[in-house]
């Protein structure tokens, strides 16, 4: 999956995390399961689609479109005040022809602002498990170090109660 938006971190970066995402989305209170979160880490760290696979959270479709088409408004506004004048002397079938190009963009974005939104909301829960689960390692530093030796203990069929065990003894041996 291509991850367009993680080099974005600036101030509207945290209002999407701060006001957008508490909004849009419904997240659990309760920790993550060890197995979950490995899974889950494995699948982000290959990029794989995260939608309807992560435990602990339910996305608004409805408050999803609302925010979306007020972040829409707030761009295609002053480009149509901008142009009004050349767009009312333009023949109505190229108008027509305008209007469905616009709406496909509208939804191409739509589907790329909700990829976005699951991208940031499962970075945030894996974040908070890994804490739980992994508090003396360093996300950033180790996240895709344990997703391969979960992919090694998947192979090797390491039953899920000596899972944990493995993993850390793999990451001290290799730290």
């Amino acid at each position: 999956m291509f991850r367009i938006f993680s080099w974005m971190k600036t101030k509207s970066g945290t209002f999407t995390d701060e006001k957008i995402i508490p909004y849009v989305f419904t997240l659990s209170d309760g920790p993550m399961l060890f197995r979950d979160l490995l899974k889950t880490n494995k699948m982000y760290q290959e990029g794989l689609k995260l939608e309807g696979k992560i435990p602990g959270f339910r996305l608004s479709i409805g408050r999803s479109y609302l925010v979306f088409i007020g972040l829409w408004h707030l761009f295609i506004l002053p480009i149509s005040v901008l142009f009004h004048p050349f767009l009312a002397k333009i023949d109505c079938h190229l108008l027509i022809i305008m209007a469905i190009l616009f709406t496909g963009m509208f939804f191409a974005t739509y589907a790329i602002y909700k990829e976005y939104l699951i991208d940031t909301v499962a970075l945030k829960i894996i974040k908070n498990g890994w804490e739980n689960h992994f508090p003396h390692f360093d996300y950033d530093l180790h996240a895709k170090e344990v997703a391969k030796i979960y992919s090694e203990a998947l192979e090797k069929e390491i039953p899920h109660k000596n899972m944990q065990l493995y993993i850390l003894d793999k990451l001290v041996e290799n730290k």
